[in-house]
């Protein structure tokens, strides 16, 4: 008989699908703030260290005092939170969309030299889908006719940077890599989360019926304008 699979694996694999999207859907959802929690969710899942970083500082023997002290982003490779923010919606959309694409080089490349990390298929696939609701909430913005086609799996942007001649500096890279792509998508996730706070405050400015009033009353003021009150007694006979 075949070995049963434990009940919390099959959950967990349950929980993946669910917050996989598919690499093309065919059509675009119009509703942004659903878009949004979408993209949360996946960002959420890519910015755990334990899926990529974790397991591949152990396989490389990094994981050791006096060698993870090196693991450190390197400057320049992934924009900083601050840049992200300062960012319009469609220049961010452009840039995740753009960084992605090199993620997606990289990470096929260390999938074939460590085939051990089960979770760099995983995450491809959530990139995939990230890509796609990228392109669908890029619809969504102002002049969306200059947004790129959602990506088709396999699809590559650029080609990756030579790889290091010197086997301890090529694991060390990969490891910086990891650490500074594991960052930026917790920076990603940061701005995501300011987007879906942002809509909702709008429209209670919007539509509060205090706003409304001071509107209305706003608006009564310059039919008063060039008229003075009599005084009482000396009214027009």
């Amino acid at each position: 008989m075949r070995a049963q699979l434990p009940r919390r694996v099959l959950l967990s694999l349950v929980l993946r699908l669910l917050f996989l999207k598919p690499v093309v859907t065919g059509s675009c959802s119009g509703d942004d703030q659903e878009l949004l929690k979408q993209l949360q969710h996946q960002v959420d899942f890519m910015k755990d260290t334990s899926r990529l970083l974790d397991p591949y500082m152990h396989i490389q023997g990094l994981d050791v005092p006096g060698l993870k002290e090196h693991c450190q982003e390197r400057p320049g490779v992934f924009p900083r939170e601050n840049a992200l923010h300062g960012l319009s919606r469609r220049g961010f959309l452009q840039t995740l969309n753009a960084k992605l694409g090199h993620v997606l080089h990289r990470l096929t490349i260390l999938q074939q030299n460590l085939p051990q990390v089960q979770d760099f298929g995983t995450v491809k696939r959530y990139i995939y889908g990230i890509r796609n609701n990228i392109y669908c909430l890029a619809q969504l913005l102002p002049g969306s006719s200059e947004t790129a086609e959602p990506t088709q799996a396999g699809t590559e942007d650029s080609p990756p940077p030579p790889p290091a001649s010197d086997t301890f500096q090529s694991k060390l890279q990969g490891c910086q890599f990891l650490r500074g792509y594991h960052r930026f998508m917790h920076s990603v996730g940061r701005v995501f989360h300011k987007w879906r706070e942002s809509p909702s405050r709008s429209r209670s400015r919007r539509h509060s019926p205090h706003r409304a009033l001071r509107k209305g009353a706003h608006r009564m003021q310059p039919s008063m304008r060039g008229k003075r009150l009599m005084p009482r007694g000396q009214l027009s006979q």
